[in-house]
């Protein structure tokens, strides 16, 4: 290895399909990045089994990675000293991460600036559902004639109830806060000093759903929140209550769901859905009282620059020997 001080460090970006980078990046971002690392643009590795690729993470002190990168073992990247990844979990392009971590490889990922568009998205369909204005557009498209206004329609001092204090549910308690709404949260990791912080009331799942206005869903999706929102939760929820589901669709108990929507009493906005889209007959298509969206909530288009944007400065910050804003421990989320 060149030990000359003045040099930058050697990066390679790696991303399937390979026109990813270009969603992704726009000519500035490619521009910072070029100018604070070796690499070229144009050479994306795909794959680690050709000797060419092989060659290039070699040499590589830093991968710059993304969606569908081919996992990557530690002896083909000696050298490797950081990981950028344009994505949720930067392990996700490594195999045997930990062994990566000590050797000292740092990482950084995106969550954080990807859940800027899903909780700005979260945000509108709470305030458009506290106007219930998909059923009064719904009333008003098949009756032809201005709907009746109900006394409970409006967002001024609406229960907002949030399940999962993650990267999303935490954003978007901040884009609520200049609402005149009243927030309550059920999160199992959230401490009370979180709350205060945070200006939210915290309540148990049961309590929280009893409670809520609207019913915002942003709980990973583990053994234990699989089926979380179930015939149980759901009974809970107030007359003219809407579920919003952006998180994943297993969290709900898609047969319950299915069940008290029949009824007419609650409505949904699902962004996300098990399986995903709905099977083909599922009574999800047809049914009036619900917002069906094709997983439109993270990031798309020009909110993918976003994802560039922070990864070239994540690159900027390590050529210039600054930590990561936005670090993950390769060992794993009981080490973070």
């Amino acid at each position: 290895m060149d030990t000359d001080k003045t040099r930058k460090p050697r990066a390679v970006l790696s991303f399937w399909p390979p026109e990813l980078v270009g969603q992704i990046f726009t000519p500035e971002a490619i521009g910072r990045i070029t100018e604070a690392v070796d690499v070229d643009p144009e050479q994306v590795v795909t794959d680690t089994d050709s000797e060419a690729t092989r060659e290039r993470l070699a040499e590589a002190e830093i991968l710059l990675a993304g969606w569908g990168a081919p996992r990557i073992p530690p002896a083909l990247v000696p050298h490797l000293r950081a990981v950028v990844y344009a994505g949720g979990v930067a392990a996700t392009c490594l195999s045997e991460p930990a062994e990566h971590a000590a050797r000292g490889v740092a990482a950084s990922n995106a969550r954080s600036v990807n859940a800027a568009p899903v909780a700005e998205y979260t945000l509108a369909q709470i305030l458009l559902a506290g106007k219930r204005a998909h059923w009064a557009e719904r009333e008003y498209r098949e009756h032809r004639r201005m709907p009746e206004r109900s006394p409970d329609t409006g967002n001024y001092r609406l229960t907002v109830g949030i399940v999962g204090a993650s990267q999303v549910g935490r954003r978007l308690i901040e884009l609520l806060r200049p609402f005149a709404l009243d927030v309550v949260v059920y999160s199992p990791e959230l401490t009370p000093d979180d709350a205060e912080a945070l200006g939210v009331r915290v309540g148990t799942l049961e309590a929280v759903a009893a409670q809520s206005h609207v019913l915002s869903l942003h709980q990973p999706l583990l053994p234990e929140t699989i089926g979380q929102i179930d015939a149980r939760i759901l009974a809970l929820m107030p007359d003219g209550a809407t579920l919003v589901n952006t998180a994943r669709g297993a969290v709900v108990d898609e047969a319950a769901l299915i069940a008290e929507l029949r009824t007419g009493r609650i409505d949904a906005v699902l962004d996300v859905t098990h399986p995903e889209p709905p099977a083909p007959d599922s009574e999800l298509w047809m049914m009036p009282n619900v917002v069906l969206t094709p997983h439109i909530a993270g990031s798309m288009g020009r909110e993918l620059h976003r994802i560039g944007d922070s990864v070239a400065a994540e690159v900027e910050r390590f050529a210039s020997g600054l930590p990561f804003a936005h670090p993950e421990d390769l060992r794993g989320p009981q080490h973070a």
